[in-house]
C-alpha cells in the first residue's frame, strides 16, 4: 500500500499521527469511501480536513512543515514537479510491470508483455539515472519529490533491474538509510 509514503512524510517533518489499520471490506464501507471515493487506502484526516491520494497528502504535509520543501521560491518550483513525475512518469511502468507479473504470468502472451513492460521501465530508468547523475537528491537537498520517487522504486525490490543503474540503487539505499524512513517503515 501507498501508506508508507505518508508516514515517512510525517516522520520527516516530526508530526505525530496515529494509523488505522483497515480490512480490505472495511475500505470498501461507506464510512471510508466518505474519505476515499475509491476505497482504497491511505486516507489523511486533519481537524475537519479529510485527504486521499498519497501524492496529495504528502503535498499537503510538505506545505504546511518545514523539511520537505526548499524555502527558496525557485528550488520549491523545482522540486515540486519531481513528486508528480514519481506518481506520474516513473511509477506507472512500474506498477503495469508488477502487475503482470502477478495476474498474467499464466497467460500464453506473458513473456512478449513482461518484454514490453521492462523496456518501458529501463527507459524510465534510464532517463531518471541520467538525471540524477552522481548527485545525492533531484535537486540538491532531499524533498518530497526524493521522498516519493525512492517509494517509487522500490517497488522494483527483487526484481533485478534497478540494480543496472548504480546511482539509483544508491539513491534508493540513502532514503531507506534516513532515520525518518527507518522510523515509518
Amino acid at each position: 500500500a501507498r501508506d508508507m509514503r505518508v508516514r515517512w512524510a510525517l516522520e520527516e517533518v516530526g508530526q505525530p499521527y496515529d494509523v488505522r489499520l483497515l480490512s480490505f471490506s472495511e475500505m470498501k464501507e461507506p464510512a471510508h469511501r466518505m474519505l476515499h471515493p475509491f476505497g482504497q487506502i491511505p486516507t489523511y484526516e486533519e481537524g475537519d480536513l479529510a485527504l486521499f491520494e498519497s501524492g496529495a497528502i504528502v503535498f499537503h504535509i510538505a506545505e504546511r512543515h518545514a523539511g520537505l520543501l526548499p524555502d527558496d521560491a525557485t528550488a520549491r518550483a523545482r522540486a515540486i514537479p519531481w513528486m508528480f513525475a514519481a506518481l506520474n512518469t516513473v511509477e506507472p511502468p512500474i506498477v503495469d510491470r508488477a502487475m503482470a507479473t502477478i495476474v498474467e504470468r499464466d497467460k500464453t502472451w506473458y513473456e512478449d508483455r513482461l518484454a514490453f513492460l521492462d523496456d518501458r521501465v529501463r527507459v524510465r530508468l534510464g532517463e531518471l539515472s541520467s538525471r540524477l547523475g552522481d548527485a545525492d537528491w533531484l535537486d540538491d537537498a532531499f524533498s518530497a519529490g526524493d521522498l516519493l520517487m525512492v517509494t517509487v522504486l522500490r517497488r522494483l525490490n527483487g526484481s533485478g533491474m534497478l540494480e543496472k543503474y548504480p546511482n539509483l540503487s544508491a539513491y534508493v539505499a540513502r532514503g531507506e538509510a534516513r532515520p525518518a524512513y527507518k522510523r515509518a517503515f
